[in-house]
């Protein structure tokens, strides 16, 4: 560390020699073509747990004041106060080192208290801060609160709310509240029964967010392959087929003919298990060799 110290020092001095040279000025490099800060390389080690390389890519983008440490020791200690591991904090420095100057009184601590209110408690909060840093810069009164009173207009239960969020931390950052209502609207015309789309949004939130159309498009390629909307498959033929092209769903089931399996073949282990055809092509080809060839299950 002293010998890396006293290089980047000899660096900075040799840069601001020739600058001053060239432009006769004594104006000091812009903050977007300084080098990294020797103290900011050395507190994101030392005090945040990061690895030197780490460090140094973090300090191209984020420089500390080494005259007012305060405010990033006290961020890192009120993190640690809430359950964040060393590991924790490097990896959400990593990933928005703005961390560092948020304020916590303003800030940090009311957001953390309302999801800890929610049923964010102990290494949930820092599971669902590190799956969506956002939640650290967007409002909390007009951006994280509307969505969650949003949410709670489909999802009756904290713990449905909870397990939503877990799934898609997302939520609490996004503006949901109009496609939301829409796509709910939506599958229920289309004969979705309420039970079946609560259930969706709590295992696939992604997908009650999709445009109107393909949800449509969706519900009825589901609809033709003979399931019914009350069907306990439902849902998941719904996802598998929304995440997929009509051309893409033909290939699939060319694969499975060309291994011997007939349409009616396919479509029973479809509806007995949807997330068969969820795979790709090649994976579908790999695994039914196995079974066919290595396990010989159909000899």
């Amino acid at each position: 560390m002293a010998n890396y110290l006293i290089s980047n020092m000899l660096f900075c001095i040799q840069k601001r020699f020739l600058q001053s040279s060239a432009t006769l000025s004594s104006v000091p490099p812009s903050p977007t073509t300084a080098t990294p800060s020797s103290y900011t390389v050395e507190f994101l080690v030392n005090s945040c747990g990061l690895s030197l390389n780490s460090a140094l890519s973090v300090s191209k983008k984020f420089q500390f004041n080494e005259k007012t440490p305060q405010k990033p020791q006290s961020v890192l200690q009120f993190l640690k106060s809430h359950h964040f591991s060393d590991t924790h904090v490097a990896q959400l420095i990593v990933k928005w080192p703005q961390v560092l100057n948020c304020r916590i009184h303003n800030n940090l601590k009311p957001k953390f208290e309302y999801l800890v209110k929610m049923g964010f408690e102990g290494e949930l909060l820092p599971h669902i801060i590190l799956s969506n840093t956002d939640i650290t810069r967007v409002s909390l009164a007009s951006q994280i609160k509307p969505s969650v009173q949003c949410l709670r207009l489909f999802l009756d239960s904290d713990e449905k709310l909870l397990m939503a969020i877990k799934r898609a931390p997302w939520l609490l950052s996004q503006n949901v509240k109009i496609l939301l209502k829409q796509n709910v609207d939506v599958l229920v015309k289309e004969g979705v029964p309420d039970h079946a789309v609560e259930r969706l949004f709590i295992l696939y939130p992604i997908c009650i967010l999709r445009n109107p159309d393909k949800l449509i498009s969706a519900v009825n390629s589901v609809k033709n392959l003979g399931f019914e909307t009350t069907d306990t498959m439902f849902i998941h033929a719904f996802k598998v087929m929304l995440q997929m092209s009509e051309s893409t769903w033909k290939k699939k089931i060319e694969v499975m003919k060309s291994m011997g399996f007939s349409e009616d073949d396919i479509l029973k282990a479809f509806k007995r298990c949807p997330q068969c055809l969820s795979y790709s092509e090649e994976n579908i080809r790999k695994t039914m060799h196995f079974y066919i060839n290595t396990v010989e299950m159909w000899n």
